[in-house]
């Protein structure tokens, strides 16, 4: 695959960097890969199975090379899909097909409630929809709480809080906010308190991700096809359960793809999945 060229673009609140691979063979939709509060780094080896295709990834605002000039502490899904739909207008090569993952699934339909006519497919990979469950008020007071732990005692609690949460397997508990922390040192994580209270995903996504209501009447009308898609070994995770929700809103059916929230991934952040084969899975969806 060609070197990514990297651009910027200017957009309210904001300056977003995104790479452009372009094609080696093929003219097929541009494909654009995202997540939230993941950035363009996560996507490396998953853009390199698609040589037959012009990949474009991106870091959403306030992530790694995407620098904010507003003064807001927080980022909503609304603001990520207008980003995207001025990063697709800027790219001016008619609809894409658009690849979302986590965070970045809430904010791709976001983007296909508002702008249909930019997106040709989007598959939505366990988008943590929590709003879309049936145990709504669990999963949302149990993210409240992470973010009290955040708030009060820094990121490696946090962490230890939220990855309880998210492979806690079944309907999110009422007592979640009574469950000990797990020590962050037994997980690889720093146990000291920093100070800083600016992290991308507990400071400035994890709520407004967690609370947003998607426009399931728009998601319906739109001439967008939209395919919700899970990870095999997630089964019963709080992700994959909200992508099951709204699949069912949107009366489809989950597609399941290889490996697990993080499947796509071949060593980035230090994560690795079954990304061949979960390639393989998304060229599939794409091209049915």
């Amino acid at each position: 695959m060609a070197e990514p060229k990297t651009h910027t673009l200017e957009v309210p609140g904001a300056i977003l960097t995104y790479d452009i691979r372009d094609a080696e063979t093929g003219a097929g939709p541009v494909l654009l890969m995202i997540g939230c509060p993941m950035g363009a780094a996560g996507f490396g080896t998953l853009a390199g199975y698609f040589p037959d295709h012009t990949v474009v990834t991106y870091d959403p605002r306030g992530v790694e090379r995407s620098t904010r000039t507003d003064d807001a502490r927080e980022s909503t899904p609304d603001q990520h899909a207008d980003d995207l739909h001025r990063l697709i207008a800027a790219l001016d090569r008619g609809p894409v097909d658009l690849f979302a993952s986590s965070g970045g699934a809430v904010n791709a339909l976001a983007l296909v409630a508002k702008h249909p006519e930019q997106v040709r497919t989007l598959v939505a990979h366990e988008p943590p929809a929590a709003q879309a469950l049936p145990d709504r008020e669990h999963a949302l007071a149990a993210t409240s709480e992470v973010c009290r732990v955040y708030a009060e005692h820094g990121f490696g609690p946090a962490m230890a809080k939220f990855l309880s949460l998210i492979s806690h397997q079944g309907e999110v508990p009422a007592d979640f906010a009574e469950w000990p922390t797990p020590d962050p040192a037994e997980l690889g994580m720093p146990a000291e308190d920093d100070g800083t209270r600016d992290d991308v995903m507990f400071a400035q996504n994890l709520a407004t991700l967690a609370y947003y209501e998607h426009d399931f009447d728009a998601l319906r009308a739109a001439p967008t096809r939209i395919v919700l898609a899970g990870g095999a070994e997630s089964e019963g995770q709080l992700a994959r359960r909200a992508g099951e929700a709204v699949a069912q809103r949107l009366g489809t059916d989950m597609v399941a793809f290889p490996s697990n929230h993080s499947g796509f991934l071949g060593g980035e952040y230090g994560q690795t999945g079954e990304p061949e084969a979960f390639a393989t899975a998304l060229r599939r969806v794409l091209n049915t």
